[in-house]
């Protein structure tokens, strides 16, 4: 019998939900490591997601507190854009995916998890990825700790 370890997730079903956004809470800790936040743009910030769909699940975010593209100034875009382009790059030479999904949920219909902070979600990919687990259980597993994979990545998109 083989046992799948997984014991971040209890924390998030058990524990009590954030009530502040972590977009804009974490960066004031300035506690980087702990929040597992990798870069901080002059307008945007990047950081792991603490309850990942894949090991390397990135997201961007504007320092801002917005919840559309359209509040967004040009700056602001651009460099979010940018930071997207270069975590594809720096996922596919530290994790070596099969492929990636880059994307935004805007609303709660659309998946979006905090819907009044605006971010883009950035999922490393490999082939045969989804088990078992999702199918029969709505269960994923990531196979690498998230501070491990934050050490991973720390540092590299200066």
């Amino acid at each position: 019998m083989e046992f799948v370890w997984a014991p971040w997730r209890i924390e998030y079903i058990l524990g009590e939900k954030d009530r502040e956004c972590i977009f804009c809470a974490k960066p004031k800790q300035n506690r980087d490591r702990e929040n597992l936040i990798l870069f901080r743009g002059k307008y945007n910030l990047v950081m792991l997601n603490k309850y990942p769909y894949n090991p390397g699940h990135l997201m961007v975010a504007p320092n801002r507190h917005v919840s559309g593209l359209n509040a967004l100034s040009t700056e602001e875009l651009l460099e979010h854009f940018q930071l997207v382009s270069r975590c594809v790059d720096l996922l596919k030479a530290e994790m070596r995916p099969d492929g990636m999904n880059v994307g935004i949920n805007l609303g709660k219909p659309a998946g979006a998890g905090i819907e009044e902070h605006i971010h883009t979600h950035i999922v490393p990919r490999w082939n045969g990825d989804t088990n078992f687990m999702t199918v029969l259980a709505d269960v994923r597993v990531v196979p690498e700790a998230l501070l491990a994979t934050y050490d991973k990545l720390f540092g590299k998109l200066h």
